[in-house]
């Protein structure tokens, strides 16, 4: 209880801190695609800097976020490099820390004041997705709430795989949820299509329903549900970039698809390899991403030039 009856503190904190002026040091990366950009450093100092340096307050169009999820766990990433002989060796190294001194409101305000940034930076038809588990996301559902407003909640997604561990204790928790709004009530989102089997996997024969039929047997298209089953990346997949919590590329490909178009501005603020990034290039869309990990840095620069690392 004693969260729920401070939470008020916690929105007072975050727009406090929201409302400084200052800005910190960070340094930028550009020679992608055109327009996109990777920066190393404090996200709050980044957004801070992109509204009041950059004129980009309602500038983009969709930002995703894979936040620390309040596991109060530490990360690390294994990257690949070569020594003096020109072998290839793997060094384990910290990627990042979830652990949060102050527990959930301190997590909290961390989150609050860069959710206010990244709302300033959206367009007016832009929608945020971000990225969470059963940790914290539903506190931060309600921190979102505040922040963009009940009415301008989409989906909470739900993401279902294969990967991670088992307990005697409980049911295996193999799922993440995203959570997502728009910016306003005019937001753009493209819903996909899927198969919907028949039962029995028989036709309906329905007047006015086009079915259709494949090896399984016969389906109709219906709308997308918002429970997605994706593979995580697996150990031996060419995607790996040995990065902790690495998402899978299918899994931002069908959120950049859903929320934006071709050409248009994404962003990323907690990007870690920069998953985001190389989808974006893939698919036509300019990008802005973020980390404040060294390692999670140059990890992406070496996802994205297509090269391996020479030193960490």
């Amino acid at each position: 209880m004693s969260l729920l009856k401070n939470f008020g503190k916690v929105i007072t904190a975050c727009k406090k801190e929201y409302r400084k002026k200052r800005y910190g040091e960070f340094e930028l990366m550009d020679g992608y695609s055109e327009g996109s950009v990777l920066c190393f450093g404090d996200n709050e100092d980044f957004m801070k800097y992109l509204l009041q340096k950059q004129d980009m307050a309602g500038k983009i169009q969709q930002i995703y976020i894979d936040p620390p999820f309040f596991s109060k766990a530490t990360y690390d990433a294994t990257v690949k490099v070569q020594n003096a002989e020109g072998d290839e060796i793997k060094i384990k190294k910290r990627a990042y820390e979830d652990i949060w001194e102050e527990g959930m409101e301190e997590y909290l305000k961390m989150m609050g004041v860069r959710l206010m940034l990244m709302k300033d930076l959206l367009a007016d038809t832009g929608t945020i997705w971000v990225h969470l588990d059963w940790h914290g996301v539903y506190y931060v559902k309600v921190l979102m709430d505040e922040i963009f407003g009940e009415k301008n909640f989409i989906n909470e997604i739900v993401w279902t795989y294969k990967s991670g561990g088992s307990s005697k204790s409980h049911f295996a928790r193999k799922h993440d949820s995203i959570l997502v709004y728009g910016k306003g009530k005019k937001y753009y989102i493209d819903i996909p299509k899927e198969k919907s089997y028949n039962r029995d996997f028989k036709p309906y024969r329905f007047k006015g329903v086009e079915e259709f039929q494949d090896e399984i047997g016969w389906y109709t298209m219906v709308n997308m549900k918002d429970v997605w089953s994706i593979d995580m990346v697996g150990r031996t997949s060419k995607e790996r970039t040995g990065y902790a919590t690495q998402k899978p590329e299918a899994l931002i490909e069908r959120i950049l698809e859903a929320g934006s178009k071709e050409g248009d501005l994404v962003a990323d603020f907690f990007c870690g390899s920069a998953t985001l990034a190389a989808v974006a290039e893939k698919t036509g869309r300019r990008w802005i991403c973020s980390d404040n990990s060294s390692v999670a840095i140059d990890s992406a620069k070496a996802r994205l030039e297509n090269k391996q690392l020479s030193m960490i």
